[in-house]
């Protein structure tokens, strides 16, 4: 019973608050108070969270409205029969481009043919002369009469065919006709020896030629 006495002043002593400790309590509470009251309100409002997202079903779009031709048809007719349908006109290709080439393999390219060359245009006829009579041996162009037709009194006429060179002199003599023998002979040795010409020409330049002549022989002309 002592031994209990003496125990309970200890733990009276025990429970006793100090007065230091709790206005420090007091003032640390006033503290908390004081900051919470000078928080901006925009930090000390209450977070609100959204409202949850709900969903729903689409409806379908309705039917456009008939158009009212179509309400008055009658369903219960058979619909017309289908013709079939016409073939086009053939249209005629335009003609293949000549210049161009190619093959029937497929894929093979049209080859552009070379160009057109026109021809050169064709040389013009070449200007002839004939050879004519030189009239510087025109006075000594008849032969010599022969004595046996003189005194036989004798006419006649022979025509010859003579080249003409490019000089105008005769290089040959060829007969036609001769009324007599003794007349060609006589025609032959003069043309040869003293028949000139003024040869013939081509495009201006002299080359040979032939040419006929007929001399007569006439009793009057001695």
């Amino acid at each position: 019973m002592t031994a209990r006495q003496g125990a309970s002043p200890s733990r009276y002593g025990a429970g006793r608050r100090s007065p230091l400790g709790l206005g420090g309590t007091v003032a640390i509470h006033a503290l908390v108070v004081g900051a919470f009251l000078l928080i901006p309100r925009e930090v000390i409002e209450q977070f609100t969270p959204a409202p949850p997202i709900t969903t729903y079903a689409v409806p379908d779009d309705p039917p456009p409205p008939l158009d009212p031709v179509d309400q008055q048809i009658d369903t219960r007719l058979p619909a017309p029969p289908q013709r079939p349908t016409a073939a086009d006109p053939a249209v005629p290709l335009p003609p293949a481009n000549p210049d161009l080439v190619g093959s029937s393999s497929p894929g093979d390219g049209l080859i552009p043919m070379p160009p057109y060359i026109p021809p050169p245009p064709p040389m013009p006829d070449p200007v002839l002369t004939e050879a004519t009579i030189d009239p510087r041996a025109l006075a000594a162009f008849q032969p010599d009469y022969p004595g046996a037709m003189i005194r036989q009194g004798q006419e006649g006429k022979v025509t010859v065919r003579v080249t003409i060179s490019a000089e105008g002199r005769v290089t040959d003599i060829e007969k036609i006709a001769a009324s007599d023998e003794s007349f060609w002979l006589a025609t032959q040795r003069h043309a040869l020896r003293k028949w000139r010409f003024r040869p013939a020409t081509r495009d201006g330049v002299a080359v040979a030629a032939t040419k006929i002549l007929t001399v007569r022989f006439t009793l009057t002309d001695r």
